[in-house]
């Protein structure tokens, strides 16, 4: 599970709010996400050179993701602000 400890954000306005300042150190989208949302997030994260990670589910990529981040609903989209105990920004380096 990604999220145990990490910091992270919930709601569309937190999670867009560390992309645009800088301070996201990675962000997951979701392979559903519409595509004019998804080349936002992008951009925002490019400027600010944030690594970007798409999840692709087998069926429904938004519900995994959620199950994923620790949730019981869909997640299109997924900021970690500091990776707590997890590995997951080890992993992202790694595989980048």
């Amino acid at each position: 599970m990604a999220r145990t400890k990490d910091k992270s954000s919930d709601t569309l306005a937190q999670r867009l709010a560390p992309v645009r300042s800088g301070k996201a150190n990675l962000v997951l989208i979701s392979a559903k996400t519409p595509p004019l949302r998804r080349s936002e997030l992008e951009d925002f994260a490019m400027l600010r050179q944030a690594p970007v990670h798409h999840f692709n589910g087998t069926n429904a990529p938004k519900i995994e993701m959620g199950t994923a981040c620790g949730r019981l609903f869909r997640c299109g989209l997924m900021v970690a602000l500091d990776a707590g105990d997890s590995d997951i920004l080890a992993d992202q380096a790694v595989t980048a």
